[in-house]
């Protein structure tokens, strides 16, 4: 994690344009946001707490890269990030899940990351562990004990049997493993007031202590008790608390959290005032946790003063200034995302490192069918794309995997009787297969 937090903004963008084409202007405001939280862990102690992210809000209609911008941000930056759609919260009192589950999720989504990194870390000593538990398997023991079937006795030894093991002699044998599993607890499903959530989970974890881990004997081949064994050892290994610690301390350091349709919560989003009122409630039970206040998590207390807050929406309807005046304010920086045009379809299928071009080409070239296409049925592609998007709803970027999918659907599923032949995507192609779906408009608004 230090490596990449020391990417320059200029870095930052570079490393967003090789998945995301054009909006240089948000990709520039989210690269100066990430550079900022290394530049405050330069300053003294005595300043670090006072400077707080600058959260940021996108404007834009959907399929443009909003959402792509900020997720790619959070894994270049090895963050934790979540996304959430604003317009699922309900304010608190009414039935629903309350806005403080999205820390609650976030430290979650720490904790799993930070263990699998520290599961990393003890690999070694966990596959030793796990080897010898399998020679104990597969050794005879004095009470007759040990492996089902015969081994070679006599002038064998411990180390001859692990050298089989190793070279994958024994890999088709079984053998009988005691594994522990994690004991069932009683479910608790509650519907939430603000409070009741919290109160909830420390309930799972007191009944959890109450049902301890047990042990469950299994026959396995030795490949998949190796599997097993190193898991289980891994667990072992790892600290949980230094779990907890580093996580908790990594959401309040480098969370990201993703507020889609914040327009929808906006009181400008529809004209009726009951609706407004309870758009309103939503806003205000967000404005704590994005000022910075502490939530309690069965991880221990988070402090949300430092994570950074992306905020994205179309804004068709309202406007950001139709958001509470104090909720505005937390969000200074507003970058807005422009329409995809023809040409920007051409290079979203062709230059991104994931581009659909080379995830198709990948798929099929697993069954054996090599997939080429031709400039100008990239072009066609992009044409239809932009074609349909106008006629009907224009829903961006994401009109290229419809468009493609249904291009490419005789081939996908003929596939596998297909091995070893070649499919070429031309300017033809694509104007057989979908040039009527495209005449007809009220085909291309449920197919394509």
């Amino acid at each position: 994690m230090s490596e990449l937090r020391s990417f320059t903004p200029r870095e930052i963008v570079s490393e967003l344009d090789k998945y995301i084409v054009g909006q240089r202007e948000a990709k520039r405001a989210v690269a100066i946001a990430l550079r900022n939280r290394w530049r405050r862990r330069q300053v003294s102690a005595e300043l670090r707490d006072e400077i707080v992210p600058k959260n940021i809000i996108m404007i834009g209609p959907t399929g443009v890269g909003k959402t792509e911008i900020a997720r790619r941000l959070a894994k270049l930056a090895e963050a934790p990030f979540i996304k959430v759609e604003a317009s699922k919260f309900t304010e608190v009192g009414y039935v629903g899940r309350d806005v403080e589950s999205i820390i609650r999720d976030l430290t979650e989504l720490a904790v799993t990351m930070v263990t699998e990194e520290e599961k990393r870390t003890v690999r070694v000593k966990a596959e030793e562990l796990a080897e010898e538990r399998i020679l104990d398997a597969l050794l005879p023991t004095p009470d007759g004990g040990g492996s089902a079937e015969p081994v070679p006795v006599g002038g064998e030894t411990r180390e001859k049997l692990r050298k089989m093991l190793r070279e994958g002699v024994l890999d088709e044998r079984e053998i009988e493993l005691d594994l522990t599993q994690a004991a069932a607890t009683p479910s608790m499903s509650v519907f939430t007031p603000q409070g009741v959530e919290e109160m909830g989970f420390q309930m799972k974890d007191f009944l959890g202590g109450l049902f301890p881990n047990q042990q469950k004997r299994r026959r396995m081949r030795v490949p998949a008790a190796r599997d097993a064994l190193i898991a289980e050892e891994a667990d072992r290994l790892i600290d949980g608390e230094r779990v907890r610690e580093l996580a908790v301390a990594r959401v309040e350091e480098a969370g990201i959290v993703f507020l889609d349709e914040i327009d929808k919560i906006a009181a400008g989003s529809s004209g009726g005032s009951g609706p407004d009122i309870s758009r309103e409630g939503v806003q205000r039970d967000l404005l704590p946790i994005v000022e910075g206040s502490t939530v309690q998590t069965k991880h221990g207390p988070v402090r949300t003063d430092h994570v950074l807050f992306v905020a994205a929406g179309a804004f068709h309807v309202a406007k950001p200034s139709d958001l509470i005046p104090e909720l505005q304010g937390r969000f200074p920086i507003r970058v807005e995302l422009s329409s995809l045009s023809q040409d920007d379809f051409i290079r979203i299928l062709t230059e991104p490192q994931n581009s659909l071009v080379r995830q198709y080409a990948a798929l099929l070239e697993t069954e054996g069918v090599h997939l080429e296409f031709k400039e100008d049925g990239i072009r066609a592609i992009a044409e239809i794309a932009t074609t349909v998007n106008k006629s009907t709803d224009d829903i961006g970027a994401r009109r290229l995997h419809t468009v493609v999918e249904k291009l490419l659907e005789d081939v996908s599923f003929d596939a596998p009787d297909l091995g070893g032949s070649q499919f070429v995507v031309d300017e033809a192609c694509v104007r057989e297969r979908l040039g009527d779906l495209v005449e007809d408009r009220d085909l291309a608004r449920y197919i394509l």
